[in-house]
């Protein structure tokens, strides 16, 4: 009998067991099933991931980066980041950054003209992290995906922000003057491998009087900020005095601006500063005779320096400095005669917002933006279109855009996905 509760026990026990084996094993292919299997992307080697994704829109970067954690992770990459910048500036049309000053709060509109972009017909609406505390912002600069905005009101506050990542630093505060004028620049050198703020600020005592038209600042300071440094540098004054506006070109890790023309000295001259050495130094102008007047801009075309000039009867000389630094490399590379888009012919200036027609593009009717990848020039009218100009055909083209605000300053921008936490 006793023997017999052995066996009946024994044959529970292995009954018992054979359940939980059972068991065990169905618990392990339901968590087999469940688990997510790896895609083909994901079994590829990083650095295959890594050049696939270097080539696709900056839209669908942002997109991919909220898939998984991995895939997020990819793209904070720092080296998914030089690739893709690479690329976008291997013939690769530009974006375009619309800055809207009105009618009240400040805000940036997306415009991408990438020839594989599916969505190019749309302008979206940017997010800006910093608007509660700095409604009123200029764009101070572009430079690989990153701006530079400042406070256009009380000149005390700088961001530095991706637009893409959302990524976005408020850089510490500098000197103050009571009565000043700033001008900006913000740029990267390929040899530091630096990103550098340049605040030049005119100023003068508040005892001093003037009795010229325009307000006269005597004095300067040049405030430099090197990107993952705790503080502001001065580098004493400057000799120049600059138009008031951002620097217009960034070539070869140099800013460069357009001097005042003075009583003594009528002639305005291209002012370069390195943003390697931190030295100002005059650049070769264009054998044009334009310069002299307040009647041209710059820009880049190309990777060139490029001043734009204006003529007689609205008509627009494009000059190129072929070769940095070398006077006689400055050609005359395009004539663009007067246009007018159709919608300027309506006459609807008389709503024009009095801020962006003062500093948007110095009262000036064109300015010139970029080469386009197909060899045609953007231009934009008035800070109200954009047109692109055939020079073979010498033909103009209005371009129209779903969703583009009735006013805007153009700033020609990279997508990218640099990360300002990487830069410390």
């Amino acid at each position: 009998m006793c023997s017999l509760n052995l066996s009946t026990m024994d044959l529970d026990n292995d009954k018992r067991a054979k359940r939980r084996k059972t068991q065990t094993e169905d618990d392990d292919d339901d968590d087999h099933h469940h688990q997510p299997q790896p895609t083909a992307m994901e079994t590829l080697p990083n650095e295959i991931i890594v050049d696939i994704l270097s080539r696709l829109p900056i839209t669908s970067l942002v997109q991919f980066k909220f898939v998984c954690k991995r895939w997020r992770a990819l793209t904070q990459d720092p080296v998914l980041a030089d690739m893709h910048l690479s690329w976008k500036a291997d013939g690769n049309d530009p974006c375009l950054i619309l800055h809207c000053d009105f009618p009240i709060r400040n805000q940036l509109y997306f415009l991408d003209l990438s020839a594989h972009n599916q969505d190019k017909d749309k302008v979206k609406r940017l997010y800006v992290p910093f608007q509660a505390t700095m409604p009123e912002f200029d764009v101070v600069g572009s430079c690989n995906g990153l701006l530079c905005l400042s406070d256009s009101l009380y000149n005390d506050a700088l961001y530095v922000h991706n637009p893409f990542t959302m990524d976005c630093i408020e850089l510490p505060k500098s000197r103050q003057y009571s009565d000043q004028e700033l001008v900006f620049g913000f740029g990267f050198h390929p040899k530091t491998k630096e990103y550098k703020v340049v605040k030049i600020v005119y100023y003068r005592n508040t005892s001093s009087y003037s009795r010229a038209r325009r307000t006269v600042y005597p004095q300067s300071d040049v405030q430099i900020y090197t990107l993952g440094s705790s503080s502001w540098r001065s580098l004493g004054k400057v000799s120049y005095q600059f138009v008031r506006r951002p620097s217009e070109a960034l070539v070869n890790g140099r800013l460069h601006w357009v001097s005042r023309p003075r009583r003594y000295h009528p002639a305005r001259r291209l002012i370069s500063f390195d943003l390697a050495d931190e030295q100002f130094r005059e650049v070769p102008k264009p054998d044009c005779g334009g310069l002299n007047r307040c009647n041209f801009h710059l820009s880049v075309l190309g990777g060139c320096l490029a001043a734009a000039v204006y003529g007689n009867y609205g008509k627009l000389e494009i000059w190129v400095m072929k070769c940095y630094n070398v006077n006689e490399s400055w050609v005359k590379q395009f004539t663009i005669g007067a246009y007018m888009p159709k919608c300027l012919k309506l006459n609807l200036d008389r709503h024009r917002p009095l801020k962006i027609w003062k500093t948007g593009s110095n009262g000036k009717v064109v300015r010139v933006l970029c080469l386009l990848n197909s060899g045609e020039v953007l231009l934009e009218y008035k800070n109200r279109v954009l047109v692109s100009y055939d020079p073979k055909k010498g033909k103009f083209r209005d371009l129209v855009f779903h969703g583009l605000p009735n006013w805007f300053q153009t700033v020609v921008h990279t997508g990218s996905l640099n990360w300002l936490n990487t830069l410390h």
